[in-house]
């Protein structure tokens, strides 16, 4: 069950309570910010407003903040002068922040009006502008684990990155919009696909792992695509979706076996949402919950709060730039 409180004409606040949840000890409740899918389109009108909201979250002092990908639209130039204008501003984040990867970085750069670039070595461009082995963005960076060093197999996968806030475990993983770069006509991105899902799949099995091992009390995960494409959610994913085995083969049964809180953490689709879509054998998998942020012109950020102590452990503020 979800409650939800709303100013319409300003500033919207969303409070969220879900009350399915078993009571969990645990420590003090955890506060950090969510967003994505901005700043886009020109300079002159996107910067501004983003910029804005970053002193927003900087006032806020939240644990860390999670960009979960789109740091450019999807008709603007893939050039290295984006990524370091990108990187600037992850700088003006005067504590810690945590980027996943989108669509807009580099599956969809081959684009004419992207700049017709080979998304493969644009993809090269964002692990070396944005990804540092041990550590986050922001100017007081937190310390986190890559996939590329806790797992030499996977030595490419700087981007998977994973850290602990006291009994709750946060992963990133790199699955991006665009069906998460598994276009079937293109052999180069289909190949692309399968050597990054495989990736995706290890890193968030040890995930699970890892949290039964030191007995997380929540995990939350964060990646930039929207899986269902901002459509209802289907009964099943096909064996044509980018999703299938990450998420319908993968997420969703490894969190029902868990059955402790599981948040995915998502944008793409530019719209809030907060609800419980996944099934498995046809049944809801009620412990998973899924955070849409906002994004693009709908320029606001997600406060989100986790009390693992608490029946009802996610709640979440939407806040934009105006006070």
């Amino acid at each position: 069950m979800s409650k939800f409180l709303g100013l319409q004409n300003g500033l919207r606040s969303l409070l969220c309570a879900l009350v399915f949840l078993p009571a969990i000890g645990g420590a003090q409740p955890l506060r950090f910010i969510a967003l994505g899918d901005m700043p886009y389109g020109p300079p002159d009108k996107s910067y501004p407003p983003y910029r804005a909201l970053i002193e927003r979250v900087n006032e806020r002092q939240p644990a860390f903040t999670i960009h979960v990908g789109d740091i450019k639209s999807g008709s603007t130039l893939c050039t290295d002068e984006e990524f370091a204008a990108q990187a600037d501003h992850f700088a003006r984040y005067r504590g810690a922040v945590v980027y996943t990867p989108g669509d807009n970085e580099w599956t969809d750069c081959h684009r004419a009006n992207n700049g017709g670039y080979d998304p493969l070595e644009r993809l090269q461009a964002v692990r070396k502008t944005f990804f540092h082995a041990g550590r986050s963005l922001g100017q007081q960076p937190i310390t986190v684990e890559n996939q590329s060093t806790v797992m030499p197999e996977y030595a490419s996968y700087i981007e998977n990155q994973r850290w602990w806030a006291g009994d709750i475990l946060f992963v990133t993983l790199h699955v991006v919009g665009s069906n998460n770069n598994f276009e079937i006509r293109d052999p180069k991105a289909v190949n692309e696909f399968f050597a990054r899902d495989q990736a995706n799949v290890a890193w968030l099995r040890d995930a699970f792992a890892q949290a039964d091992r030191r007995g997380a009390k929540a995990l939350v995960i964060a990646m930039q695509a929207d899986p269902f494409d901002d459509q209802a959610p289907p009964p099943a994913f096909s064996s044509a979706s980018g999703f299938r085995r990450i998420i319908g083969e993968t997420l969703v049964p490894l969190a029902q076996q868990w059955a402790k809180p599981v948040l995915l953490i998502h944008g793409d689709s530019h719209r809030l949402v907060l609800d419980n879509p996944f099934r498995l054998d046809k049944k809801p998998v009620l412990n998973v919950t899924r955070l849409q942020v906002p994004g693009a012109q709908d320029v606001r950020a997600v406060e989100v709060t986790v009390d693992t102590a608490s029946r009802e452990p996610w709640t979440i503020r939407v806040f934009g730039v105006q006070p």
